[in-house]
């Protein structure tokens, strides 16, 4: 499980420090993005999106109201159920157009929900997996609630967009007023006797002034309007926390039987051409030895010497595979033991500090044990270092690891390194790898693990 240093640093990280990618993707923007925001495309998009909002929910209030209220109607005869299931059915289909309107113009990704669950075929399973689906009901009442957000959305947004470019181009029309309304201008203000016009050079100014401000301000208000429909579309029309769970946990454990099966076949590997082979080879050399001990006892001697090295080479072999299916000094003396033991193997310096004042279940300190192991192997093989840290502690349920090296960086977790594997491992028991490595150094990984004890 190793990564190359000084490899993978640029696949989509950006530039540290201006936030750039750094193969310079994206031009920079001469205009601050206030002052461009208004001729932005997702501007105009988030305005398609307000505008579409109030017909599209009008459908869908009256679609849902009607089949609902008509399905419950209906109830008391048998044609009730199949209508409500039908209703619900629609909502699904709506909350699917949903989510691709959302994807197209907000650029909200959000996965489909669960399918329908049928244990058998046929008409009436089809009708209780709707019914028992929360998926269904969250389309219905996000039609329903949909509906007032989307009527006061499209006031507040046409008004302040409309008003905006109004006033913001008054003095390229203030002139229609005097030729075609006989009025000076705008009427600001007007009874029997009083009447304000916007006529004068100042006026008009002010008034293209304030239709800017407006102008300026109207992309952040429908930013703050859509983000209203993302939370609605995400959390109604997506998928429901357990089911993204269930999803998680799914694929964890496939990460977790990947991992295992990995781990048997490297073991067997490692027993096949190393230690069965030295075995086999000294068993080979014993029976020679045998045969030769009353013909030429010297020769005898020398082959048995020759195998008493290969039986101490071969033990060496099996204790180093031990160790890493799991250490005993890590059962007996816990992380700070065991991780010195690992440091010491190290190719450069470690200095090691575990602050933990009670040990986690087995689970979690062996698997703190692998990842502090590879990351200094990693060290050890391609780093460059002349110095590394290995710092454990505890943050409320978390446990927190941290390995630190003075080497040339550039390490990421991307391309199928060997860093992306340790980061699928710590995934699958709901942990975190974070790695930072800027090209040059310094390298620091920090890991996090949840905390159970015994």
């Amino acid at each position: 499980m190793a990564t190359e240093y000084g490899q993978g640093y640029g696949h989509g990280l950006g530039h540290p420090e201006r936030g750039l990618p750094e193969h310079g993707g994206e031009r920079r923007h001469r205009l601050p993005a206030g002052l461009r925001a208004p001729f932005e495309a997702r501007s105009w998009r988030e305005f398609g999106y307000v505008l579409l909002s109030l017909p599209i929910s009008i459908l869908l209030f009256v679609y849902a109201i009607t089949m609902v209220s008509l399905g419950a109607g209906l109830l008391v005869t048998f044609l009730g159920i199949p209508v409500l299931a039908a209703g619900l059915a629609g909502c699904r289909g709506f909350g699917a157009l949903e989510r691709a309107r959302a994807r197209a113009l907000l650029g909200l990704e959000v996965a489909d929900p669960e399918p329908l669950r049928m244990r058998r075929r046929g008409f009436m399973a089809w009708i209780g997996a709707v019914l028992k689906s929360g998926t269904s009901w969250r389309s219905a009442l996000y039609a329903v609630l949909h509906f007032p957000w989307a009527v006061f959305s499209f006031v507040v947004a046409v008004n302040v967009w409309a008003y905006g470019w109004a006033l913001l181009t008054y003095p390229l029309w203030f002139w229609v007023f005097p030729v075609w309304a006989g009025q000076d201008g705008l009427q600001l203000y007007g009874d029997e006797t009083h009447h304000i016009y916007l006529d004068n050079p100042f006026e008009i100014t002010v008034t293209a002034l304030v239709g800017l401000l407006f102008t300026l301000a109207t992309p952040w208000i429908l930013r703050a309007l859509t983000m209203v429909d993302r939370l609605m579309v995400h959390g109604l029309l997506g998928p429901s926390r357990l089911a993204t769970r269930v999803v998680e946990l799914e694929s964890d454990r496939g990460v977790v039987v990947d991992t295992a099966a990995a781990d048997l076949r490297r073991i067997e590997r490692d027993l096949h051409d190393g230690a069965q082979a030295r075995l086999v080879a000294l068993a080979m050399d014993l029976g020679l030895a045998k045969e030769k001990l009353t013909e030429d006892p010297q020769a005898a001697a020398r082959m048995v010497d020759e195998a008493h090295g290969e039986v101490k080479t071969a033990l060496q072999e099996l204790r180093d595979l031990a160790r890493g299916i799991h250490p005993a000094v890590l059962t007996d003396r816990g992380l700070d033991a065991a991780l010195s033991a690992v440091a010491s193997r190290c190719t450069v310096p470690v200095e090691v500090q575990v602050d933990l004042e009670e040990r986690p279940v087995p689970a979690i300190e062996g698997i703190a044990y692998f990842t502090v192991s590879e990351l200094l192997q990693n060290i050890s093989k391609h780093a460059r270092a002349t110095w590394a840290a290995v710092d454990v502690w505890r943050v409320e349920n978390r446990l927190m690891l941290q390995v630190v090296d003075n080497g040339i960086g550039g390490a990421g977790t991307s391309g199928g390194s060997g860093l992306a594997g340790l980061a699928e491992r710590l995934d699958a028991v709901d942990g975190i790898l974070v790695v930072d490595s800027p090209v040059g150094g310094p390298t620091r990984v920090t890991a996090e693990l949840p905390w159970r004890t015994v």
